[in-house]
């Protein structure tokens, strides 16, 4: 009976729902991925449910993770996501809805303008907007500037292994996961371009605090 008790505390611990959001070509679906292969790994049940916008490069992609339910829906009810990660400044606005008040939202700054925007036809929202929203619905924001990421070889780092690198540093999600496991996950999935995913995840993961948007 203790034994089950304290798999029933483990599971319970570990409730956790992501919304992801951003543009195709970006590798949104690889950090949900590679979130998602970690979690197996440690046991936690794992729901991952992907969808694309669009089948080309800057066409609407979001998915949702739900950690720690065996038998779950796939969609994460509004005001219900413990994370959001945004990887693109437009897209974000569509995720704000889903953030339960004192969530967490990871906003990486990268601007992709539709074609209606390029034609003055549109306004494209500034990250103070997405912000101000955010903060509207009881949300703490981690501002990530692209400018801000790392070289390696003279090349911008991945941004998605950067990000995800940087959610595990500054949010909860690093107490559902351990970030050494999942840099084992990356390792493990580019065997070629090991060193420059590895310097991606670490530069995310080490950001300050004090580089965030106030």
């Amino acid at each position: 009976m203790k034994m089950d008790d304290e798999r029933s505390e483990k599971r319970v611990a570990t409730l956790y729902n992501i919304f992801l959001v951003g543009v195709g070509g970006q590798g949104v679906l690889t950090i949900g991925d590679l979130i998602s292969r970690t979690a197996m790994r440690r046991g936690i049940p794992v729901n991952f449910y992907p969808t694309k916008g669009m089948a080309q490069r800057g066409g609407f992609v979001k998915a949702q993770l739900r950690l720690g339910q065996e038998l779950v829906g796939p969609s994460i009810a509004e005001r219900a996501a413990d994370l959001v990660i945004a990887m693109e400044v437009s897209e974000s606005l569509k995720a704000v809805r889903f953030l339960k008040p004192g969530g967490e939202f990871v906003l990486f700054g990268y601007i992709w303008k539709p074609t209606a925007v390029m034609l003055g036809k549109a306004d494209y929202p500034a990250v103070e907007q997405v912000i101000e929203q955010v903060e509207r619905a009881a949300g703490q924001v981690h501002y990530l500037d692209p400018e801000n990421l790392p070289l390696y070889d003279g090349v911008p780092v991945p941004a998605n292994v950067f990000v995800l690198g940087a959610a595990l540093g500054r949010t909860r999600l690093g107490d559902v996961l351990p970030p050494e496991a999942v840099l084992q996950e990356i390792e493990g999935r580019w065997r070629r371009g090991v060193e420059r995913n590895r310097r991606a995840f670490q530069a995310g993961l080490s950001t300050s605090k004090e580089e965030e948007m106030q």
